[in-house]
């Protein structure tokens, strides 16, 4: 069947809503990771979301198409597994650790520097060609990042804990990798739903070998968790990872990208205002200043590398951009915007 363009797509009211779900929910996920994680281990906490998410979206999968769905290969299963080890392993479970002790509103502003990650490590070790206004943006990505962690780097006031800064450092590392790698290297499962279904399952497993590793089994309180962590918890699966997840899906096939692709320079601005709204986290002349560099970089980077890639870039049979790194990803796997 083929897809509908933007062209000829729905527009107005229902294009609006489904932006604005994206803005507001996606937004939002940096405030229930902060919620969850109060009382329940990080990385026990991403495994359970992502597992679970990734098990829905599979069953669904299954029986929408019966006896013609097609199991992954064993080397979509290994591509899959490396690429949900990066992306939600390293990717999530980084934020989800540092949010323990970094606020979320600036975790949120840190992690949107993932465009400026993918930008440096595809042109290190895939060649890409840098416009120039990407390299502009990749330095003015680099002076945000300074103005709003230099205290903790001085030992200044506002200074971060060193720990938690440093993993949510690692997040958008890890997540431009798995994303340059998806959308480079790997072979995964040709439909969408699918491989973000086998990447979920696959980093929810990472993500619980990684909670073992650091103890976080044997110290569970099952007794100790709240239920504003339960109901956090709950958001993220359901709103972060499967609602805005689908309505991503289709924001793709009906509107243009650029259009689509703003969410990554609002999510920051939304996890900011929640963060301050209802967990009273200070928002300082500095986190504006360095906000507002961080989120103009990454409007300069992803406009001039979606100019650059959008000739070239073709649509699968269901819609989703064949190519996962020509559109920006935020904090929603697979597409990396499907795990936030």
């Amino acid at each position: 069947m083929p897809t509908p363009s933007p062209t000829s797509a729905p527009r107005g009211a229902p294009v609006w809503i489904g932006l604005a779900v994206l803005y507001l929910v996606w937004g939002s996920t940096y405030l229930g990771i902060a919620i969850a994680v109060e009382t329940i281990p990080p990385f026990l906490m991403a495994a359970v979301r992502f597992f679970l998410a990734g098990l829905i979206l599979l069953t669904w999968s299954i029986a929408r198409e019966g006896r013609a769905f097609v199991p992954p290969t064993r080397r979509e299963w290994r591509d899959s597994a490396i690429v949900g080890a990066l992306l939600i392993g390293g990717g999530m479970g980084m934020v989800a650790f540092g949010e323990q002790t970094v606020p979320s509103g600036i975790a949120a502003l840190l992690i949107a520097t993932m465009p400026v990650w993918v930008a440096i490590l595809g042109r290190v070790f895939l060649g890409e060609r840098l416009p120039r206004m990407a390299v502009v943006g990749i330095v003015v990505g680099f002076v945000g990042v300074a103005i709003l962690v230099g205290p903790s780097a001085f030992g200044g006031a506002g200074a971060l804990d060193p720990l938690g800064l440093a993993a949510i450092l690692v997040s958008p590392i890890a997540w431009s990798s798995g994303s340059l790698y998806a959308s480079h290297r790997a072979v995964l499962p040709p439909r969408p739903l699918v491989a973000t279904g086998v990447q979920m399952v696959l980093g929810g497993l990472v993500l619980a070998v990684m909670g073992a590793v650091t103890g976080e089994f044997a110290a569970l309180d099952i007794g100790a968790i709240s239920r504003e962590s339960v109901v956090a918890l709950l958001y993220l699966l359901v709103m972060g990872s499967l609602v805005a997840f689908t309505v991503y899906g289709w924001m793709l096939r009906v509107a243009p990208l650029p259009l689509v692709a703003t969410y990554a320079y609002v999510n920051p601005v939304v996890a900011v205002i929640l963060g301050a709204i209802v967990l009273d986290e200070a928002i300082d002349l500095r986190t504006v200043v360095a906000g507002a560099v961080i989120v103009f970089s990454v409007a300069v980077i992803v406009t001039a590398r979606g100019r650059m890639q959008a000739p070239r870039t073709e649509r699968a049979s269901d819609g989703a951009p064949t190519d996962v790194a020509a559109s920006p990803a935020p904090t929603s796997a697979a597409t990396p915007a499907a795990t936030r």
